[in-house]
């Protein structure tokens, strides 16, 4: 069996100078704590010891956060690295996310321009990474385009049959049925000009169509310290739907020469169906 059955991630291209991989959901990039998590960055450095060994080197380009799906884009030596850096700074290597929100918007396509900088430096905040839009901020750019508006059902109606009986053994002739929630969602195609932490996310959420099972920047920031003391529950689902945010880097492209992409994973596919 190769190292590459056992990587927790999917090599969609290779080149002597980059590799293009597909990470999946909770997979780490780099390493946050001592502790022995998996990450990407350290499945990487297995796989490429060999050319590591031989002088190279791993630079992941686009970083994604742990709970993003999608692909990554990993040069292999420092000019490489150099190379692939410029383009970011140029604008020349394109990222499309599709990430699935709540609500339908009123809008086909949209530009979001909003500068963006860490909640803590200007306001109590319990989350210090949180970001917020902030003039004194980094500029900010994010392209919207909708994909698809569809709903779903959440709850049911009480099934119908014969008299339920109250824990005190008194028989209801009659009980109230709880109606479904039918909630509106949308399929959305981000497309980040910069490249600020966060940035989708926010600027979903600042125009009021937050990522579904987004723990910060969803429906109350409560739920991301809950998370952390808790770890998922049926209460969090209840509220998030997901257990994690749903946002997928679904294409890379160098402009005018390739590009890659990646269809939405089984869990982001299955609720969008």
């Amino acid at each position: 069996m190769s190292y590459a059955t056992l990587l927790d991630f999917r090599i969609i291209d290779e080149t002597d100078d980059y590799i293009v991989v597909d990470k999946p959901a909770f997979l780490l990039t780099h390493p946050t704590k001592p502790n022995g998590a998996p990450t990407l960055w350290k499945q990487l450095h297995q796989l490429l010891a060999f050319e590591i060994a031989g002088g190279g080197q791993v630079s992941i380009v686009n970083r994604l956060d742990r709970e993003t799906s999608g692909l990554v884009f990993v040069a292999k030596t420092s000019a490489a690295a150099r190379k692939f850096g410029m383009l970011m700074q140029e604008r020349r290597l394109r990222k499309e996310y599709l990430a699935v929100v709540w609500g339908w918007p009123e809008w086909q396509t949209k530009v979001v321009d909003a500068p963006l900088d860490r909640q803590g430096k200007h306001q109590k905040s319990e989350i210090w990474l949180k970001q917020m839009i902030h003039p004194a901020g980094a500029p900010a750019q994010t392209e919207f385009r909708i994909e698809r508006c569809f709903e779903k059902i959440h709850g049911r109606d009480e099934p119908p049959g014969r008299p339920k009986r109250s824990p005190s053994g008194v028989t209801r002739e009659k009980f109230r049925s709880r109606a479904p929630a039918i909630n509106k969602f949308s399929l959305i195609r981000a497309v980040p000009i910069t490249g600020r932490t966060h940035q989708i996310r926010v600027h979903l959420a600042a125009i009021g169509h937050p990522v579904v099972g987004d723990k910060i920047y969803g429906p109350d920031e409560r739920l991301y310290l809950r998370f952390i003391d808790t770890g998922w529950t049926p209460g969090l689902e209840q509220r998030l739907l997901l257990p994690r945010h749903a946002l997928h880097s679904t294409k890379l492209a160098i402009v005018g020469k390739i590009e890659w992409e990646s269809p939405l994973p089984v869990d982001l596919a299955k609720f969008v169906k």
